[in-house]
């Protein structure tokens, strides 16, 4: 396989959440925040940006600031197949060979960042790309919520996903790694992603990603600086709101 030529971003949005209803509509100065990750998205150069939408309130959205809005089904079991299935109805040729999947709650991500997740691609042997951040607060090292991924970097920027856990991993003296949930696809991978049945550890941890482990698909891990503000609450909202205002 060779290095990806023609990718896309999409970024998948639904209203659900339990925490903070209306997730993607929050307004964080003055735009609602899928836009804000829209632009974040854009900023980043690497090519089209899609919005998969589960409704039409975030379709509107983006549309009336210029964006590109692809209405999906609401009933899809994750973000995932969201994409996936924006995918096929923007591209049904497949012209594009690869897509970025940027989280839609993540209004202050670095463009940087995006770039990171794209780059691990340029190894052929590569099917799916993601970020980490080494951990430096000592709660989230044994913090179930904080996903940590394994890898052995030896000094790079770049390593092979060994595994993602819930719990304190590896063992032993050393740096500690939080996943973070951005995902560069080849496109073939993410076709067959899509296609397989959940899988036993992915069922047990909790993390879609391991199906792609267990099927035999390799994983690189790239390390950026820092975890960008994931908002799931009133006060990551809040934060957003500071950080984006200046």
């Amino acid at each position: 396989m060779s290095t990806p030529r023609n990718p896309v971003v999409v970024i998948p949005a639904r209203m659900a959440s339990v925490r903070l209803p209306n997730k993607p509509l929050a307004d964080i100065c003055g735009e609602p925040m899928i836009v804000q990750v829209w632009r974040r998205a854009t900023e980043a150069g690497i090519g089209p940006v899609l919005v998969a939408c589960a409704e039409q309130e975030i379709a509107d959205a983006i549309t009336a600031a210029g964006g590109i809005a692809v209405l999906t089904d609401p009933d899809l079991p994750s973000g995932s197949d969201r994409v996936h299935q924006a995918l096929q109805t923007f591209d049904p040729e497949g012209k594009y060979d690869a897509v970025v999947n940027v989280q839609g709650d993540l209004p202050t991500i670095d463009a940087a960042d995006i770039r990171a997740v794209f780059e691990p691609l340029n190894d052929p042997a590569v099917d799916i790309a993601t970020l980490a951040a080494e951990i430096t607060r000592e709660e989230e090292r044994t913090n179930p919520n904080v996903v940590k991924a394994i890898a052995a970097f030896g000094g790079g920027r770049v390593a092979r996903a060994l595994y993602f856990t819930r719990t304190t991993a590896p063992y032993g003296d050393g740096p500690l790694y939080h996943h973070i949930g951005l995902y560069t696809y080849r496109r073939a991978a993410l076709d067959r992603f899509v296609s397989l049945p959940p899988a036993e550890l992915e069922q047990r941890e909790k993390l879609e990603q391991l199906r792609a482990l267990e099927n035999g698909m390799v994983i690189a891990v790239a390390l950026v600086d820092g975890v960008p503000l994931g908002v799931d609450t009133p006060e990551d909202l809040e934060r957003a709101r500071q950080v984006l205002g200046g």
